[in-house]
């Protein structure tokens, strides 16, 4: 390990993100009502441009009215290219209470795009008197972003999480593929006449993942286009998973459980965890460093593999 340590990310469930437009004022009390963990109200790719002033009071009126219960309640503002974000900013600080929990920053490409954001947020915040700091989530969706994608999680104390925004970013970077993440068609490896379909986002999620845990920010992974496609969501919601992602966008309700299921550990996970820590406990106390738990070696890096299954699981059921 070195010397400087991981930082902890913040411990909060976060295995699905909902989004709405604000837009769509109706669907809210269902968004509040719903057992996502993040609720996400849209002022961006969702809305249209005409329709954004509207919005913006929709969501400020959503935010002061509703019982967002124990949501965890952030809105995407515009992307810092147009001319809506300074405004949804103000106006988010200024005319809505203390429930809102985070911003979330689209299209980041740069330290820089944060550093925009956090300068504005904080004079509000020391202007209006707000006791809750806002947090940020910060959506890679470009050439740029994954590029810089470690100073960007280095950027600010405020941000919270990070997550990989797949069709903008497929557009960015030059991809021939018109899909919104999962498996594509003409992505495969030929072997003895069989085609084998391999991962295109796992590059991007791996550097996501490395520059989250690296300065203690939640990784998160995003949409799933096909919503008819629950096998094909859960798929790539598994792989993200497996390597440490903590959650995943659902844009239908119905992935909300899908991903709920994926991103909390089994009663399986949970036993064989526990069964390990176990296992080494009683290795550590008979002086050896290691033991065989099912026929496979464990040792001090097992024991690290297991608390985090077992935190997991412990954050999710202290919901």
């Amino acid at each position: 390990m070195s010397f400087r340590t991981q930082p902890t990310p913040p411990a909060r469930p976060n295995r699905c993100q909902l989004f709405g437009p604000g837009s769509r004022p109706a669907i809210f009390e269902k968004m509040a009502a719903s057992a996502a963990d993040v609720i996400n109200l849209d002022l961006e790719d969702s809305v249209a441009p005409d329709d954004k002033p509207q919005a913006r009071k929709n969501i400020i009126a959503a935010i002061n009215d509703i019982n967002w219960g124990d949501k965890y309640l952030s809105v995407r503002i515009n992307g810092l290219d147009t001319p809506y974000w300074y405004r949804d900013v103000v106006d988010l600080l200024e005319l809505a209470g203390e429930r809102l929990d985070q911003i979330m920053i689209p299209k980041v490409g740069c330290a820089a795009d944060v550093y925009a954001v956090d300068a504005l947020v904080t004079a509000i915040e020391a202007a209006k008197g707000r006791t809750k700091p806002i947090s940020f989530e910060v959506i890679i969706e470009s050439a740029a972003g994954i590029a810089h994608v470690e100073e960007i999680a280095a950027s600010s104390p405020r941000l919270h999480a990070m997550s990989l925004g797949a069709a903008d970013f497929a557009a960015s970077m030059g991809m021939q593929t018109t899909g919104i993440g999962g498996t594509q068609e003409n992505y495969y490896m030929a072997h003895g006449g069989n085609k084998y379909w391999s991962d295109p986002w796992h590059w991007a999620q791996a550097a996501i993942v490395a520059a989250c845990r690296t300065h203690g920010v939640l990784p998160v992974d995003g949409p799933f286009g096909d919503f008819s496609d629950d096998e094909g969501f859960v798929a790539q919601a598994r792989r993200s998973a497996t390597l440490g992602m903590v959650g995943k966008w659902a844009i239908h309700p119905k992935q909300i459980t899908l991903a709920n299921d994926v991103f909390t550990p089994s009663a399986e996970q949970l036993t064989e965890a526990r069964e390990i820590l176990a296992a080494m406990e009683k290795a550590t106390a008979e002086g050896a460093g290691a033991t065989v738990y099912k026929g496979r070696l464990v040792d001090i890096a097992s024991i690290k593999q297991a608390e985090v299954i077992v935190a997991q699981a412990n954050l999710i059921n202290g919901k």
